[in-house]
């Protein structure tokens, strides 16, 4: 839990920044953002709708074995019961249920229109729905919070209803009532009216939603808090649908930093940057340099008048240490080095770094260099700690050294498709010649490689490739594009994430595939 336990923040990029365009998560990569997420400190991960989607329904039951979080808890999201049915016959509040998850997040209407024109019923019918499913939980056992869907527009057309919702809710045993801005309209001035007038007509604790599409969310966000709000809703880097959502990261920055709020542990709030671009990365999608507090740009500053000042104290240009979210300071034309980052990522991957201050340094150049070229380590945690223990006095040796290596594509005339791939590698001074197919090159290279290697290292017999992600970096002189991959690999008991760049997608894709090979043998060495 938080720092502050009287304060929620409450992530659900994997329900509703999932509805983002574009985005399509994977079971493997929705455990992945929450491990993630966790990382950050939020009170709270809400991790989809069960019942309603076959995708969130296996992530629930998966999160009850592979999912160990440390700050969180996990949330499952949906509806009251339906009109005019029992909450005990309704099948997607058992759904709900069988989540088994410590927290649900009901959404009701809290809007008259809504009630009376989308659901078709009575508003005391409405009243009631979120009484009974409420109770129904809070019998069982569960943490309920209420989300009251369109509750700032159903306030301008009745401000009462909305009030009278919350209530039934509080009254059933509900934790937190949620005004939410779910069309995104509103104006920060609008929302501290409103919130501040609710605050002061209902007794229990209330949280904030907001959408984007003013551009607003954050400050309307901040806006509630100043106004009484406890419980705020935020997705990772905005995600979500339209124009997005409050982005969790800007709002833990601004809470704890400028409204001096410890609403997540402190050991925390260095980790922002690196898991807003691993999630981003997962996500499939760029990481926005100019993103407040987390960008790679949010503290950059051009040679000239900032540079001689920064000279004198950094503070002169910078509204905080950018350390103290994870992030470096940069001057554009002579970058600063981030040994200090090194330090604390060697730690994190338990890479005793004391006395290896050269070997530091060498790492900050590989990477400046590396990531010039289109590398990017925030979410391939497994290649960077190869990287930083090839530079320590005990550098693991490779597994092998590489002759050649060839792949083909054979498109037979009945559509079946097979791959096969043919590697020569010389093991402790052995020349091995391994052929193997797959669906795929990769998966082809993948078995070959294995194979080849499995003899002496037998945990590669456990090893698999459980994702595999490609992004297009960008053209270069306009004939040729660099290519980025990250693939998940799994030894049944873990995963973890290596990363590969070349103009060529296999090759991008064999050193991704290598970096993955070793680090499953350093991270299980065989026995005897």
């Amino acid at each position: 839990m938080s720092t502050d336990l009287d304060f929620h923040v409450f992530d659900t990029t994997l329900r509703d920044g999932a509805q983002r365009e574009g985005v399509s998560y994977s079971v493997a990569d929705k455990l992945a953002v929450a491990r993630l997420l966790d990382e950050i400190g939020v009170g709270f991960i809400e991790g989809g709708w069960p019942g309603a989607l076959p995708k969130d329904t296996e992530f629930f039951s998966r999160a009850r074995t592979e999912l160990k979080l440390r700050h969180a808890q996990l949330v499952a999201f949906g509806a009251t019961r339906k009109a005019g049915v029992r909450v005990e016959d309704d099948p997607q509040v058992r759904a709900l249920l069988d989540a088994e998850t410590p927290v649900v997040c009901l959404v009701a209407k809290s809007d008259v229109r809504h009630v009376r024109e989308a659901l078709r019923t009575t508003l005391e019918e409405n009243l009631a729905m979120v009484a009974d499913t409420v109770a129904f939980f809070v019998a069982h056992g569960r943490r309920v919070f209420l989300d009251c869907e369109h509750f700032f527009d159903g306030y301008a057309a009745d401000p009462d209803y909305g009030v009278r919702v919350l209530q039934a809710a509080f009254d059933a045993g509900a934790e937190v009532g949620v005004l939410c801005d779910t069309n995104g309209g509103m104006l920060p001035m609008g929302v501290g009216r409103v919130v501040a007038d609710v605050r002061s007509r209902v007794g229990g604790k209330l949280g904030i939603h907001c959408q984007d599409d003013t551009g607003c969310a954050v400050a309307n966000t901040l806006a509630a808090v100043e106004a009484g709000v406890t419980h705020v809703q935020g997705t990772a880097n905005g995600y979500g649908e339209r124009a997005g959502n409050a982005d969790t990261f800007a709002l833990i920055g601004n809470l704890v930093t400028k409204m001096g709020l410890p609403v997540v542990p402190a050991e925390c709030l260095p980790e922002l940057q690196r898991v807003s671009h691993a999630i981003a990365e997962l996500a499939n999608i760029a990481p926005d340099d100019h993103q407040p507090f987390v960008g790679a740009s949010a503290f950059a500053h051009k040679a000239g008048l900032h540079a001689s000042a920064i000279k004198v104290s950094p503070e002169l240009y910078n509204h905080l240490d950018p350390a103290v979210v994870g992030n470096d300071m940069r001057i554009l034309v002579t970058e600063m080095a981030g040994r200090a980052s090194v330090e604390l990522k060697g730690r994190e991957l338990g890479v005793d770094l004391t006395g290896q201050s050269d070997a530091i340094g060498r790492v900050v150049d590989q990477v400046k260099v590396l990531e010039a070229d289109g590398w990017s380590f925030e979410a391939a945690d497994a290649s960077f700690e190869l990287l930083l223990r090839a530079q320590l006095p005990d550098a693991p040796a490779p597994l092998f050294e590489l002759e050649s290596y060839k792949t083909s594509v054979e498109h037979w005339g009945n559509g079946v498709v097979v791959s096969e791939a043919t590697v020569k590698v010389h093991v402790d001074g052995e020349r091995i010649i391994s052929t193997a197919e797959g669906n795929g090159p990769v998966n082809a290279l993948d078995n070959a490689l294995r194979q080849a290697l499995v003899n002496r290292h037998p945990q590669l017999a456990d090893v698999a490739l459980a994702d595999y992600k490609v992004r297009i970096l960008g053209w270069k002189g306009g004939t040729s594009a660099t290519t980025r991959v990250l693939i998940d690999t799994t030894d049944g008991v873990g995963e973890w994430t290596t990363v590969g760049v070349h103009a060529n997608i296999v090759e991008a894709s064999w050193h991704a595939l290598v970096d993955a090979l070793t680090y499953a043998v350093l991270r299980r060495p065989a026995a005897g």
